[in-house]
């Protein structure tokens, strides 16, 4: 195995992806889950997504202008995948706006302070770990009020007799759950170091930097993502207590 991978790339490492794919179908097949298709869907789609991914990658990192389009279909697959969590309806496109609401500033400010540099190799793995820890803290928050508010509507009808605002009511009845999908987020950063070793520091490392500057990168990396779930979060938990999606 070479220095700079993490696992031997061969036809061991495919024999190894399909059985742990049929291991977790079969897991969830026997503990009555329910999702044995959706995992096997979820891991073919890996596949296939990081190999093109994979094939296009060294076109898109010469040209800053072809990454930034890249970055737009990848908000738009994370819209897409947390709209379609929230509902089946025409309005799953609102989930753009706690994404872009969370990741969209901290990418810009990084690109404007320097601190990111423009090209494609820094702008594209920075904006798609920001994406997806939205999409995440999206997808969860969203989910999480709205079956709140659908299991104790007693409790928000009580609120709107009170003489409550419809917002209002709703908040008090799902804000305290919906904060819950930021305790991913934190655990990670708690425990970074301790208990993980996440891939931003993995990959550094691989790729050659000192333990030092690896460290660095990760703490910010998690700190940034700290505060894009949380302002996905409040958004989309405010979206959901102002009707969208009921």
């Amino acid at each position: 195995m070479s220095s700079s991978t993490l696992v031997a790339v061969g036809p061991g490492l495919a024999v190894a992806v399909v059985v742990l794919a049929l291991l977790a179908a079969a897991v969830s097949r026997l503990g009555g889950l329910g999702h044995e298709r959706q995992v096997l869907v979820a891991a073919l789609r890996a596949v296939v997504q990081l190999t093109a991914v994979a094939l296009v990658i060294g076109v898109l990192l010469r040209s800053f202008w072809l990454s930034l389009i890249f970055v737009a279909l990848m908000a738009a697959a994370a819209t897409w995948t947390a709209g379609r969590r929230l509902t089946r309806g025409p309005g799953w496109w609102w989930a753009a706006v706690p994404l872009l609401a969370g990741a969209a500033p901290v990418v810009l400010a990084l690109l404007l302070s320097g601190l990111l540099p423009r090209t494609g190799l820094a702008v594209i793995p920075v904006s798609g770990i920001l994406l997806g820890g939205a999409m995440t803290a999206t997808s969860l928050a969203g989910r999480t009020a709205l079956d709140e508010l659908r299991s104790r509507r007693g409790e928000l009808e009580a609120g709107l007799a009170l003489g409550l605002l419809d917002r209002d009511a709703a908040l008090l009845v799902c804000r305290d759950a919906a904060s819950r999908a930021l305790v991913p987020a934190l655990d990670q950063t708690r425990t970074v170091g301790l208990v993980t070793l996440p891939g931003a520091f993995v990959g550094l490392l691989l790729a050659g930097a000192s333990p030092v500057s690896a460290g660095a990168v990760q703490v910010f990396v998690l700190v940034a993502l700290l505060a894009v779930e949380a302002v996905a979060v409040v958004v989309v938990t405010e979206l959901v207590a102002r009707g969208h999606w009921r």
